[in-house]
């Protein structure tokens, strides 16, 4: 069925749970009308014994033709009588079938209670009759009220065959509206899943606005945001790219100058040696960002296929990208403050967030780069502080983010990839403005930690 339209799905539920329940009513009804209409028979029955045992003595009820004018014994209320006393002797006003005779002797023999009902099939069809135990002709005596069931069939029939007409009645009249409230319930799912589609082939103009606050309007506010981040993201990476491509073209352009003036036997920085090192820096720092660009776009696959989970010390880890470093740190001062603190994680992935960070942190220090790693209660705090310039507020709230202007105006994936890496090892990073300085503050969690 889920291949079906939702709106087919809806009606289908709503027909077979109609149908279910007409179904269990037409099986339940009949035999609740019939144990009711026991139940009323034997009151009935019961109703007209004591009827004739409390007006007059019960055995001068078979020599009187009438009662006060009114109906005879016989018929009062559809119930028939007979009396069985002495050894087995039968009274009777109108014929019984043998059957039912043979059937009540067998039942006085083994009747225990004073009143006790009876049923049973016989000539006359299905009866249901009572024995009451009663004292007359100066003996113990038997009365046998009995009557028919052809009174509980038709009443069971004609209520059975009416509740069969009211549920096909109601069946019909339910299931119309119950096709337009599918539609009315559908419709918005499919104008969502056209807008959805259109997003798929990048037609995100049109809003997305359902008007409504259950979950469907739920469901399209969301897809709402979903739209908005397509828009955000295509025009960032747009600028992006546009601005990224300037940065690689700018070392290509100056490392092709320098050549072609080497080539022609111009030395652009006095000599050959300094022109080289130019050259050399160039093509050192296009590296650096084509590294970063293949990174950034692994990391994904990386966090599902590569991860190499281990147990090691982050202290250890600093010092070692500090060590290579130190070459870029002649006119900085960098203070350690760091804990013997263990954690686990892919160690290598951590190499690299300590290499951006620190990296990020020379570019933009002035005199000093201050790291700290300490233990809290239930976390660790990895603390990096330079005394350069202030972020600038715009920056600082997609410092973060791919596609974004980093640090100074400037395009780069560093703290993207940052980000990215600890977002994946359950820690976070954020950057502050200090009264002098920018420190970058890093909380492990502690399940990460040993």
């Amino acid at each position: 069925m889920k291949n079906y339209p939702l709106s087919v799905q809806i009606w289908i539920v709503f027909a077979l749970i109609t149908l279910a329940i007409t179904t269990l009513l037409s099986l339940i009804f009949p035999l609740t009308l019939r144990l009711f209409f026991t139940n009323e028979i034997y009151s009935t029955i019961e109703s007209a014994q004591n009827i004739l045992l409390n007006r007059y003595p019960i055995e001068d009820f078979w020599n009187e033709p009438a009662i006060d004018g009114n109906e005879g014994l016989d018929d009062i209320r559809t119930v028939n009588h007979f009396l069985v006393y002495g050894d087995n002797q039968i009274l009777l006003n109108r014929p019984v079938s043998f059957d039912l005779i043979r059937q009540v002797r067998k039942d006085i023999s083994q009747q225990e209670n004073v009143r006790q009902r009876y049923s049973g099939k016989y000539s006359e069809g299905k009866l249901f009759y009572i024995i009451t135990k009663v004292r007359s002709f100066g003996r113990d005596t038997y009365l046998v009220s009995y009557m028919g069931d052809s009174y509980r069939k038709d009443l069971v029939k004609t209520l059975f065959y009416r509740l069969i007409s009211i549920m096909v009645l109601i069946i019909i009249l339910s299931w119309i509206p119950a096709l337009l409230l599918s539609r009315y319930l559908s419709s918005p799912l499919v104008n969502l899943e056209s807008r959805v589609d259109r997003l798929a082939k990048r037609d995100w103009r049109e809003p997305i606005n359902l008007g409504r606050k259950d979950e469907i309007g739920k469901l399209g506010n969301s897809v709402e945001k979903l739209r908005q981040e397509l828009i955000r993201q295509d025009e960032a990476e747009r600028t992006f790219l546009q601005n990224i491509s300037h940065e690689l073209k700018t070392p290509v352009m100056i490392i092709r100058s320098f050549a072609q003036a080497i080539k022609d036997g111009i030395f652009p920085k006095g000599n050959l040696d300094n022109s080289v090192e130019v050259i050399d820096e160039e093509a050192e720092r296009l590296e650096k960002k084509i590294e970063n660009l293949l990174y950034f776009s692994k990391l994904h696959y990386m966090f599902n296929h590569e991860m190499k989970v281990k147990s090691f010390p982050l202290d250890s880890l600093i010092v070692n990208v500090i060590d290579r470093f130190l070459w870029n740190l002649q006119d900085i001062q960098l203070e350690t403050y760091l804990e013997p603190l263990d954690i686990v994680g892919d160690e290598d992935q951590w190499r690299v967030v300590i290499e951006n960070i620190l990296d990020n942190q020379i570019r933009y220090a002035k005199e000093k780069i201050s790291i700290s790693l300490k233990q809290l209660e239930d976390h660790i705090l990895l603390e990096i502080w330079n005394d350069g310039p202030h972020i600038e507020t715009e920056t600082m709230e997609n410092l973060f983010t791919e596609y974004n202007k980093g640090y100074s105006g400037k395009f780069g994936l560093g703290l993207a990839i940052v980000y990215r890496i600890l977002n994946n090892h359950n820690s976070s990073i954020q950057a502050i403005n200090e009264d002098q300085g920018v420190k970058f503050i890093i909380k492990i969690k502690e399940e990460d930690a040993n």
